[in-house]
């Protein structure tokens, strides 16, 4: 991905966990790393079509001058977002905070922290079977829209599917979204289990009804498997009502461990159902 280099951005501001430091203040260097595409504005030789680093490092000083922040990490994660979802165009970006003058009672060249954010692609399955089924679902993708962090690319239609596991229940509508995102993975997991819970969701049967369910299958090409979050989803390849949305939307998109992409695993598991018969 092609780069602006912002460095050595000298800025005097009031951060600090001591009160004397936010008070008196202090210079603080930031450097700042900007990914995107600039084939466009090669060809054009237009400003519109770039990303104006100018007005970047304003919005850098801006940010800084106006708050107040304890921690070096507060601030370039909060700054880092902030360039992000003032320029969609970005799709990534490098920042480190550097504080010279920082109060340790020792000879010391510098102490930064330097930190990488960007977009990301998630992909999430949503399905219900309780109550009003269509506005549980409708409900959360309208949420999902209006928060700043994310971007909604792609819906797939709803697909009306039987339980899934055994339990006795009403039968489900089904569906899997594209999701452009700033948020983290366990971020997207909490923001995602706060709607099912706005819903009114409770968790007292496993595969049991729910007002709500929203899974993250996949989180650009992340694997993660720890006790709170699996990504990909652990059993995605046996749902047809997972597959056949996801193929909608996402065809050729491959599995990062299983190596196929959704038509070609939605293709698997209908010939299991055939050779099973």
């Amino acid at each position: 991905m092609d780069q602006i280099v912002i460095k050595g951005l000298e800025i005097f501001a009031n951060h600090g966990v001591f009160k004397e430091e936010q008070e008196k203040g202090q210079n603080f260097i930031v450097n700042a790393t900007l990914y995107f595409d600039t084939a466009k504005a090669g060809r054009t030789d237009e400003l519109s079509d770039s990303v104006d680093y100018g007005k970047v490092c304003e919005l850098i000083k801006d940010f800084m001058t106006q708050y107040r922040m304890n921690l070096l990490e507060t601030i370039a994660n909060r700054l880092a977002r902030k360039i992000l979802m003032a320029y969609p165009e970005i799709e990534a970006v490098t920042l480190e905070i550097e504080k010279p003058q920082a109060p340790i009672p020792m000879k010391f060249e510098n102490v930064s922290v330097k930190i990488h954010r960007s977009w990301h692609t998630a992909f999430i399955a949503f399905g219900s079977n309780m109550g009003d089924r269509l506005s549980y679902i409708n409900d959360a993708i309208a949420n999902l829209k209006a928060d700043m962090r994310c971007e909604v690319k792609k819906v797939s239609k709803f697909v009306e599917s039987k339980p899934y596991g055994g339990v006795e229940q009403e039968n489900f509508y089904n569906g899997v979204l594209e999701l452009r995102t700033l948020l983290e993975p366990k971020e997207l997991l909490e923001f995602l289990q706060a709607e099912e819970r706005h819903a009114g969701r409770v968790r007292k049967e496993h595969w049991g009804p729910r007002t709500l369910d929203l899974d993250i299958l996949y989180f650009d090409d992340m694997v993660i498997e720890n006790d709170d979050l699996t990504i990909p989803h652990v059993d995605m390849q046996h749902r047809d009502f997972v597959l056949v949305p996801l193929s909608e939307i996402a065809p050729y998109k491959r599995h990062p461990l299983i190596g196929l992409t959704s038509k070609e695993m939605l293709k698997r598991l209908k010939d299991s159902y055939v050779t099973r018969k």
